[in-house]
């Protein structure tokens, strides 16, 4: 279990910035090329493809809460597919609730 310090330090280290910034991209992207996306799913895809970086601070704290289970080396070494279905996950969460 990743400490809070630890996951602190997460939220620092630059690979795990730029990781997450990709995948906020493809998520805003895969919503975008959906068939028929809400006004809540067009709206915040629309943000995130304008600016990723933008979205990726609040989509990095959430995965890291959701996983902080897991040992910073596990999170570290979390395959793309994998960090990919956190940051979709966290999207989906966030767009539902409205925020």
């Amino acid at each position: 279990m990743a400490t809070y310090a630890e996951l602190q330090t997460l939220r620092s280290d630059s690979g795990m910035q730029d990781r997450v910034t990709v995948a906020v991209a493809k998520k805003a992207q895969s919503l975008l090329a959906a068939v028929s996306p809400t006004a809540a799913e067009v709206t915040w895809a629309a943000s995130a493809i304008a600016s990723p970086t933008s979205e990726m601070p609040g989509m990095l704290n959430y995965v890291l809460a959701a996983n902080s289970a897991s040992t910073t080396a596990v999170i570290l070494a979390a395959s793309d597919a994998t960090l990919q279905a956190a940051v979709d996950t966290a999207a989906d969460a966030i767009i539902a609730g409205g925020i």
